[in-house]
């Protein structure tokens, strides 16, 4: 054998070591196919017949025994109409009823929040990237064209200069009174999230949703354990609600806000103390005059 063929038969050799590392501790890869399978009502040699594979050859795949050639593992992909990606890589197990019917109709999701996604921005002359204003005439078509760069090269844009230089931003106007004590028509900025993993439970956010467009709200991660996002109100008038993850197309974090209306001031420390006082006070009559008439029945 010559030395270039050594050389390939050598590379080819590592290759396919790789793979069979990889696919051996691949802790996915078998619970899917599986999972998709009786999701089906297949039987095992109903899917290998398919596949035109051997029956115990597939219940190896799923057993973890064995391992899929690449050709394969594009075959299953068509099969269950999932990619071979999140077939190697995600644990469709721990998906919601919904996310799994998204996927088996073709659908693509983001499962983890970690996807890399491009955002369409502009900048000054001095080439800063700019702060853009989305207001609520504008908000109509932001979920549609939120990626255009023609879109957002419309809208209007300002600088602060008390801003990091090395983070992008943008404005939103706030409709609706479910986050007091920022009032509708309030100009909330945000920071841009690119991994949705770092959200901060408990902690306000601007999240562009499909369905609903813009809200701003106070966020729970739920990406690991249901996929999606509990967004929830400061006004208690307002029930929490989630949000699939495929339904969200980006989330902003609060950093400020502007208001033309000043919010009522909460108690002193000195007022609340009054209020108490006053409160115990009440008490007390009303236990007093519950045992005078206890006292006038006897």
């Amino acid at each position: 054998m010559g030395t270039l063929a050594r050389v390939i038969k050598t590379a080819t050799d590592h290759i396919t070591t790789k793979n069979r590392i990889a696919m051996t501790s691949n802790p996915y890869f078998g619970p899917n196919i599986k999972l998709l399978r009786t999701r089906r009502g297949r039987s095992q040699e109903e899917t290998a017949l398919a596949l035109d594979v051997k029956r115990s050859s597939y219940s190896g795949y799923e057993n973890g025994t064995a391992e899929p050639s690449f050709d394969l593992l594009v075959r299953l992909s068509e099969y269950f109409k999932v990619s071979v990606d999140k077939l190697l890589k995600d644990d469709l197990t721990a998906l919601s009823e919904s996310q799994l019917s998204i996927l088996e109709r073709g659908g693509d999701l983001d499962l983890s929040g970690k996807r890399l996604r491009v955002l369409a921005t502009t900048v000054d002359k001095d080439d800063r990237e700019n702060v853009e204003l989305v207001p609520h005439k504008a908000q109509a078509g932001y979920a549609l064209g939120y990626a255009d760069p023609e879109y957002i090269s419309i809208l209007p844009t300002f600088q602060m200069p008390f801003l990091a230089r090395d983070r992008k931003y943008r404005t939103f106007q706030i409709s609706g009174d479910s986050m007091p004590p920022v009032a509708e028509g309030s100009w909330v900025t945000g920071e841009y999230v690119q991994n949705w993993q770092t959200i901060r439970d408990g902690q306000p956010y601007i999240v562009i949703t499909k369905d609903d467009g813009i809200v701003f709200k106070v966020l729970y991660n739920q990406l690991k354990e249901k996929g999606n996002l509990l967004l929830c109100s400061t006004n208690p008038l307002y029930t929490p609600y989630e949000v699939p993850v495929n339904n969200v197309l980006e989330v902003w974090k609060f950093v400020h806000f502007i208001s033309a209306e000043l919010p009522e001031p909460n108690m002193s420390r000195d007022e609340l103390a009054r209020s108490v006082v006053e409160l115990r006070k009440e008490v007390s009559q009303l236990r007093l005059a519950m045992e005078q008439q206890g006292k006038l029945a006897f």
